[in-house]
């Protein structure tokens, strides 16, 4: 209604014609199209590859209770073909991907990425703790939204900020989300510590426990999940292209077990050099027989 009001009054003014002047026409309020409020439309894709273990799965689990604007799909076939995984997303509806890649040796590797166009962070996942395995005393209502927290460590650094923006849009619930609850209770906090990210998830407590009765008294209280993330590459692309960030003190856990078993192979070679030496001093200490020696003696 309102455009066509608008048309009217440009036309009256053109013309100079019409019973009543074109100031007079009155236009309603609520006839004008409000600007749109821009909103936060972000759905997560996650999914893992074959050969996860059980620890691995109930880590899945969790993530997918604590982010209701998580979609979760089969696991993929190929770890070889990422880029297949944009196209997912894409099917899915899905502007960020959680990917969890699992190799030889219970090593688990997770990458979050920006899809369609990147930008990709690949990270390696150590000291999983599920919220089965910890047993805290704390717990959230499913579906909740959970206030994200960042150590100011993250805007030292460029690879920081950029780790906190990504972060930011995967772990950050959107108020209209689909199985998202309008309240807040639990924190979920990210701290960077010897170059590695710590996850940590904490219920806001109103009360305590001990005098619930008694005066508000806010608290924390840490219900699970817990891991450690260390980062590998930031790629410029969704699940490739060029590197932007190449963490130079990552050694891969492929290195330390050959390096473990290079250890005991040098602590066993130098058990038969040691062993091989003693035979030789023994050899080199013996004496000659005489002429009274009980071999001859009594032979």
């Amino acid at each position: 209604m309102a455009p066509l009001l608008t048309t009217q009054k440009a036309y009256i003014n053109a013309k100079g014609k019409g019973k009543r002047k074109a100031d007079d026409i009155d236009i309603d309020d609520d006839d004008v199209q409000q600007p749109k409020q821009k909103r936060n439309k972000q759905r997560v894709l996650l999914l893992s590859s074959r050969g996860i273990t059980h620890r691995m799965r109930h880590l899945m689990n969790d993530l997918e209770t604590l982010l209701p604007h998580v979609k979760k799909d089969s696991k993929l076939d190929s770890k070889s073909q990422l880029h297949l995984l944009p196209e997912i997303a894409d099917l899915n509806n899905c502007n960020n991907t959680l990917y969890f890649e699992a190799r030889r040796h219970e090593d688990l590797y997770m990458w979050a990425t920006k899809t369609p166009n990147g930008p990709s962070i690949k990270l390696h996942v150590q000291n999983v703790h599920t919220m089965d395995e910890l047993k805290m005393t704390g717990n959230c209502l499913k579906g909740s939204r959970g206030i994200v927290s960042f150590d100011k460590a993250f805007d030292e650094t460029e690879w920081g900020k950029l780790t906190k923006e990504v972060f930011t849009h995967i772990f950050g619930v959107p108020p209209l989300a689909r199985k998202a609850k309008p309240f807040i209770d639990h924190v979920l906090t990210f701290s960077i510590l010897d170059n590695k990210i710590w996850f940590r998830n904490f219920q806001i407590m109103e009360k305590d426990p001990l005098q619930p009765n008694g005066p508000p008294q806010t608290s924390l209280v840490e219900i699970g999940p817990r891991f450690v993330l260390t980062p590998i590459r930031i790629f410029e692309g969704a699940f490739g292209g060029a590197t932007v960030y190449s963490n130079p003190e990552f050694v891969t856990p492929a290195s330390v077990r050959s390096a473990v078993r290079h250890a005991r192979g040098d602590k066993y070679r130098q058990r038969k050099e040691a062993q091989e030496e003693t035979s030789k001093r023994k050899v080199l200490r013996k004496r000659d027989e005489d002429a009274l020696a009980v071999s001859k003696v009594f032979a």
